[in-house]
């Protein structure tokens, strides 16, 4: 395979031209280095200062961050391949015809993957996903942990990675865009006074807004929405809270956890289910029943 190989002639090229090459993976090197501080730098100046939560542009910046840093890589790795090439010898333009050919080829065959590609930059560039958000795609819930040209990544509760196709999102639920809110039912007997139960509620509300570990997730007060169903052993009193993005799912438990303590406190039930049994007579009162023999 390599008898027909000049190699003195590849060894001239080396000796006369290396210097060139060096200078390409260099200033390749250098080249893609500098985007990613800049994207570093970038990232930083979208930074706030409360660490806790991230923002709609820390989100924002670090999803446009990582597509463009892989797009520069390919760039830069393609331009300085086929600059290597022309300096070793190589006339690059039937490779890269060849290669607008085998890509017309290859996209007839790959459809899929092409769908995968477009549907990813409408979604990068309309901003319907970033790093960090809490979604639902393709069937899936988990946090997005990257969000690529062609596929999208989540982590559930469990841990488990889910990989999602660009092309297969169709529809997108987003639970941490700009805002989220805890929406709960809560439960009491009917012998509640209704007036005094919201006092208590209304309450614990003030308290959690004033508490310093919280208030910053919370963005409005919260709201009494009233009675939002009459089961057949207790009332539904639903609240809501608007609060910061993603901040809901901490919020949710410690408000549930201090409307038990406050109930507990004021001496408000909370009704657990009750199960009436009808007891019918015995099957010997019945007419034409056969007695029971006991013996």
């Amino acid at each position: 395979m390599f008898k027909d190989v000049n190699w003195d002639h590849f060894r001239h090229l080396i000796e006369t031209n290396g210097l060139r090459i060096l200078v390409i993976i260099v200033v390749s090197l250098i080249g893609y280095r500098l985007i990613k501080v800049i994207i570093h730098r970038f990232e930083k100046s979208v930074e706030d200062e409360d660490p806790s939560l991230r923002s709609e542009s820390e989100k924002r910046a670090e999803t446009l961050g990582r597509v463009i840093r892989q797009i520069a890589q390919v760039a830069i790795g393609v331009v300085a391949g086929l600059g290597i090439l022309r300096e070793l010898g190589f006339d690059i333009a039937p490779l890269l015809a060849g290669a607008g050919i085998a890509g017309l080829a290859v996209g007839f065959g790959a459809q899929n993957l092409v769908r995968d590609i477009i549907t990813g930059f409408f979604i990068i560039f309309e901003n319907q996903i970033r790093v960090g958000d809490v979604v639902e795609i393709a069937g899936k819930l988990g946090k997005v942990e990257q969000v690529n040209l062609r596929t999208t990544v989540l982590r559930d509760n469990e841990g488990r990675v889910h990989v999602v196709p660009n092309g297969q999102i169709t529809t997108v639920t987003n639970m941490t865009r700009e805002w989220s809110r805890v929406l709960l039912d809560v439960n009491i007997t009917y012998k509640e006074d209704l007036n005094r139960v919201i006092q208590v509620l209304q309450q614990v509300g003030e308290d959690l807004a004033q508490d310093a570990e919280w208030q910053t997730r919370i963005l409005e007060p919260m709201t009494i929405l009233g009675i939002s169903g009459l089961g057949p052993n207790s009332l539904e009193v639903r609240i809501a809270l608007k609060t910061a993005p993603g901040a809901q799912f901490d919020l949710a438990p410690e408000l549930r956890r201090r409307i038990k303590d406050a109930f507990d406190g004021a001496g408000i039930v909370i009704p657990t289910p009750q199960t009436t049994l009808v007891m019918s007579s015995p099957m010997a009162d019945l007419p034409g029943a056969a007695p029971i023999n006991t013996r």
